[in-house]
């Protein structure tokens, strides 16, 4: 391992003698210099690792050297060490960006774990989040292999998404493939949970089942709208994952507490077209079909995306059911300049019980990302697409919205309507050509599938799944794990332009189990 080097600046160097030997006895190398002119000449002609400085050195103080060596070299860590308590020195100090702040008498250990946490850390934290992947990986596999509720699979994925994220912030990648093995697995036995359990969720009045998308207002929303003064905001963002929740959270709690963070299940097929009208509307796509036929438009063909043009009027079916004293607004966010408009009428809002306020850009990014090569590029993997995200949100008018409602002293549930799955294996299906374009699920008559059932789950009576059947013959085939369906004329094509791509619409921990967070202003 490559020896550390490290500046220290002191007008009293030479009775720093004894804590210059103790660094050096550690491995580090140390130089010396009695003055803040000298450190940056030092700074100048040579790269160092870590930079100490005493703040009350004669001539140049601490403060004036720190401000010129952040112009040289703006990266390095600098830790400033004085005897004044004074806050304003403190405040001085850390807004000027120094890595850390040791007031006077120090001893040698606090030196030491301070160039640790500086130099050290990222390597240190690298090897304890392997070695306690590695001391829980067996903890999940047995979890997971065992008989386990809809709660325990919660848990499971939350962990999950736990160690992903943490993997992904270590710079030792050698437990990744073991940890895609993971899941690969857990989603295999998910997958298979789902099979067994989700006709009895439909079909089954007394049955254990999770909060699932026609259940998402009644029991998690609609109860907290009057529970305090001010409007709660309902905040949708389609297709909206976990761990996507997990790397902007930090963000949003600048501005908010986290009250309560929730997860549910959302309904089969996991596609907006369906998971979102049963969330607005409070029942299956089955019973809206039959319910409101005129507000329900079938799926086959390329008119999926005209199933949510009718989502206010079923919320606002749902709501005359037995909350007709809420009054609410509903806003769907497609562009920029349609979240800048609803943040420009935010006075109004604040006059509703429940605004509803369904963000696209997700849902917009995953299908840019399967057809534009460069965003591909931008977003290879999960932990980039996450990036993305971040930044979006850090940069969108979404935020300046929560920091409205934050300042107001307001209350949010941010949710989703389904996740999505990067998908790698294709599985080969015939059907006529009023099929769905849907990759994940499809819906239509006479459909096959040319080779294996494997990795797909076959629904021929779609009424138990709570599903519409268009024609007599209509069934349902959902794919699993990261498998995604081809036809077998332009098989090739569609294997090379849509492996790798996010998708939705099938079973897996990603796609199903979807965050709800509710949070109060700070």
């Amino acid at each position: 391992m490559n020896r550390y080097s490290i500046l220290w600046a002191d007008d009293e160097i030479d009775l720093l003698k004894p804590y210059i030997v103790f660094l050096e006895g550690k491995g580090y190398d140390v130089t010396p210099v009695p003055s803040g002119s000298d450190a940056i000449d030092k700074v100048k002609e040579t790269r160092f690792d870590i930079v100490f400085l005493d703040e009350m050195m004669a001539g140049m103080t601490g403060l004036e050297t720190l401000a010129e060596i952040k112009i040289i070299r703006p990266t390095i860590p600098v830790v400033m060490i004085t005897k004044s308590e004074e806050e304003h020195i403190m405040e001085e100090a850390i807004g000027s960006k120094i890595a850390d702040y040791l007031i006077k008498p120090i001893n040698p250990n606090q030196i030491l774990m301070t160039v640790k946490k500086l130099l050290d850390n990222k390597r240190l934290v690298s090897e304890k989040t392997n070695m306690s992947y590695q001391q829980d990986f067996r903890n999940l596999a047995m979890q997971y292999n065992d008989r386990i509720d809809h709660e325990e699979w919660a848990d499971i994925y939350k962990r999950l998404v736990y160690w992903d994220l943490e993997l992904d912030g270590s710079s030792d990648k050698s437990m990744e493939e073991v940890f895609e093995m993971q899941k690969q697995e857990a989603n295999s036995k998910f997958s298979q949970f789902i099979e067994e359990s989700y006709e009895d969720w439909i079909c089954e009045p007394n049955a254990e089942r999770p909060v699932m998308s026609h259940h998402l207002m009644k029991k998690m929303v609609l109860p907290r709208v009057k529970e305090e003064e001010g409007p709660l905001f309902f905040i949708l963002i389609d297709n909206f994952r976990y761990d996507q929740w997990r790397v902007i959270s930090k963000t949003i709690s600048e501005y908010f507490r986290i009250e309560k963070e929730d997860t549910y299940y959302s309904i089969l097929p996991t596609s907006t077209s369906y998971s979102r009208n049963a969330i607005f509307a409070g029942m299956t796509p089955l019973e809206i079909s039959k319910r409101y036929p005129n507000l329900w438009v079938t799926d086959e063909g390329d008119n999926e995306d005209g199933l949510n043009q009718n989502e206010e009027e079923l919320l606002r079916l749902q709501l005359s059911k037995g909350h007709k004293d809420i009054k609410f607004s509903y806003n769907k966010i497609i562009t920029n300049n349609h979240g800048k408009t609803l943040n420009d009428n935010f006075n109004n809002l604040m006059n509703n019980d429940l605004n509803c306020v369904v963000y696209n850009f997700v849902d917009m990014l995953s299908h840019a990302r399967t057809d534009s090569q460069m965003i591909k590029q931008l977003a290879p993997d999960e932990a980039a697409y996450r990036s993305i995200t971040k930044s979006w949100i850090e940069h969108s008018p979404l935020l300046d919205l929560l920091k409205m409602i934050a300042e107001k002293k307001g209350r949010v549930i941010i949710t989703t309507d389904h996740g999505m799955v990067r998908v790698k294996n294709a599985k080969r299906i015939v059907g006529d050509r009023n099929v769905n374009t849907n990759l994940r699920y499809k819906q239509g008559k006479n459909l096959n599938l040319s080779d294996k059932a494997d990795h797909v789950i076959e629904v021929r009576r779609p009424d138990n799944y709570g599903l519409p059947s268009p024609n007599v013959s209509t069934s349902y085939f959902f794919t699993t794990d990261d498998y995604f369906f081809a036809y077998p004329n332009n098989y090739n094509y569609y294997v090379s332009h849509y492996k790798d791509t996010f998708q939705h619409g099938g079973v897996s921990l990603e796609e199903v189990i979807i965050p709800c967070v509710y949070l109060k202003a700070k």
